[in-house]
């Protein structure tokens, strides 16, 4: 049986996939993505006349022959991309539909990432969670970490805690969260992920009820960070306020994003890992 919470013929598809970035890579590794640099992949780049301190044994001794002047073979470097997943773990993460969806996100970015020979980096906010690996042997081990995260039981904010689970830089940052803190935590902690990398995404998982609650008549609600309770008596004239501060809060929160360069996608998790992968993060470019 498959231990992972992706399916065997997913993970056989995602398999030729990788994350796609046009930031500078900050590897300084070999990997399998071209750089600009010059150096020593097989991919050819240009001639250039011999001049003293060059290898002598990147003389392109054809052209010689040719012309009887001295030239170097050129080549374009390869580095590896360096990519950091945090997770939220904050309790509002913890609907099971949303907890399973939002971990089987962040097996498939990483899966991507390692399968490419590349450096993965991942952390929720939880003690004793941070995995740093690189290349595809790699790739069972990480399937297992995230497969095995308890339920979420992280009562402080996510947005106000988040940067201590951060590397200190990466090419590519992904932020997997639900986004439900209050936007003047969100905007305290966007502004200062620039510093840590060039490409910085939130995926915003999201669920079908949380968008468009089906709830009548009188419910107690329970506040899932603070434990809180309150009686509510909901009408269709609730559900409408409910929708319309939601819908300010997503556009808010998006704003907020697009301030600071930050690329955000929402997710829902009913249409599944499937969709979610092969057409959106398809259709987005944000992997290829």
């Amino acid at each position: 049986m498959n231990p992972f919470i992706l399916p065997d013929e997913l993970i056989s598809k995602i398999g030729r996939l990788s994350v796609a970035t046009s930031s500078k890579l900050r590897g300084h590794h070999k990997g399998s993505h071209r750089s600009f640099r010059f150096g020593s992949s097989l991919d050819f780049s240009d001639y250039r006349e011999y001049a003293q301190g060059d290898d002598v044994r990147q003389v392109d001794w054809n052209v010689y022959a040719r012309t009887e002047k001295y030239y170097i073979k050129r080549f374009l470097d390869e580095q590896e991309m360096r990519v950091h997943i945090l997770l939220d773990s904050s309790r509002s993460m913890g609907e099971e539909k949303k907890w399973l969806f939002a971990r089987q996100i962040a097996c498939a970015l990483g899966f991507m990432v390692l399968n490419r020979d590349d450096r993965l980096s991942f952390s929720t906010i939880e003690k004793d969670s941070f995995f740093r690996r690189k290349g595809a042997a790699y790739r069972k081990v990480f399937l297992q970490k995230v497969t095995e995260l308890e339920e979420t039981s992280y009562k402080g904010s996510f947005a106000k805690n988040a940067l201590m689970a951060m590397p200190k830089d990466c090419t590519v940052l992904f932020v997997v969260t639900d986004g439900l803190e209050p936007l003047e935590e969100w905007e305290q902690f966007f502004c200062k992920l620039p510093r840590f990398s060039g490409d910085v995404r939130c995926i915003q998982i999201a669920t079908k009820e949380e968008i468009n609650p089906t709830y009548m008549g009188d419910v107690r609600l329970i506040d899932v960070e603070t434990d809180e309770q309150l009686n509510v008596s909901i009408s269709n004239k609730v559900l409408e306020e409910y929708k319309r501060e939601r819908e300010e809060h997503e556009k808010a929160f998006r704003a907020i994003c697009q301030r600071f360069g930050i690329k955000t996608l929402q997710l829902v998790a009913e249409d599944g890992i499937q969709q979610a992968i092969f057409h959106q993060l398809l259709t987005n470019r944000w992997v290829q």
